[in-house]
């Protein structure tokens, strides 16, 4: 996706949000989503690149949308899709992210938190991450972790996770909503659809890949037809729907 936008004649800059690929991993914040916008801002203010366009999927799409909630002045448009919400996506982001951890540190301390798979991915990609995880005391980690995993459980006026509906008032820039499918239950067409009633003024439209694109994407993960995290695959596809939408 990025490279069509490049093609498009937009300058694109990737990142691993803290707690992804390289980075460095972070523990503080509201929710780690929170933590990530803090960051998403402090970044843009130091390449000096900002007001520009947020972009992003998934995590990305709530994270991005945060940093619009959050941080006004540096973002000129959001795009977003695969905005999580509902019960069972917000549980199953708790479970597989957050519960781990918190397993791991309460039975035995920090050690067990960096043997735990997601922290192993990231001491493997970053070396140093290890270091800055026995750094952590073990009960403010806890601490944490249940709060984090707290933004998680679903709660009235909340329609993404660890998110106030109210804090969408914040959002004022041209806003691009890509719906969710039709049953994928893990980036729900209401949230979608909510999402962009909270957003006053957004553009929403359908996805331009198949409806049922998360659901096969993960029957041929879980088949083993494919060994690769395959899940976004499909993103590239929106790339002229951003781009029309960015020329606009």
């Amino acid at each position: 996706m990025a490279q069509e936008l490049v093609k498009g004649g937009y300058r694109v800059l990737l990142w691993d949000r803290p707690n992804c690929g390289k980075s460095d991993v972070q523990f503080y914040g509201q929710s780690e989503s929170h933590m990530r916008a803090d960051t998403l801002h402090a970044l843009i203010t130091r390449l000096d690149i900002g007001p520009c366009v947020i972009a992003g999927g998934s995590g990305g799409a709530r994270d991005s949308m945060l940093t619009a909630m959050l941080h006004p002045e540096i973002v000129r448009k959001l795009v977003v899709w695969n905005i999580v919400g509902g019960v069972y996506g917000s549980f199953v982001l708790g479970s597989y992210y957050i519960v781990p951890s918190i397993l791991a540190v309460r039975g035995a301390g920090m050690k067990a938190v960096a043997a735990v798979d997601e922290w192993k991915q990231r001491i493997a990609e970053n070396p140093a991450n290890r270091d800055r995880i026995l750094a952590q005391d073990p009960d403010e980690f806890l601490k944490l972790m249940l709060r984090w995993l707290n933004a998680f459980v679903p709660k009235p006026g909340q329609t993404i996770p660890g998110v106030e509906d109210e804090m969408f008032d914040n959002i004022k820039v041209p806003t691009l909503i890509i719906r969710g499918g039709e049953n994928d239950l893990d980036h729900p067409k209401r949230t979608s659809l909510e999402v962009s009633c909270l957003i006053k003024g957004s553009e929403l439209i359908d996805p331009p890949w198949p409806e049922d694109a998360w659901e096969r994407a993960g029957e041929a993960r879980a088949s083993g037809k494919v060994k690769r995290f395959n899940m976004f695959d499909t993103w590239v596809q929106a790339a002229p729907a951003i781009l029309k939408f960015l020329d606009s």
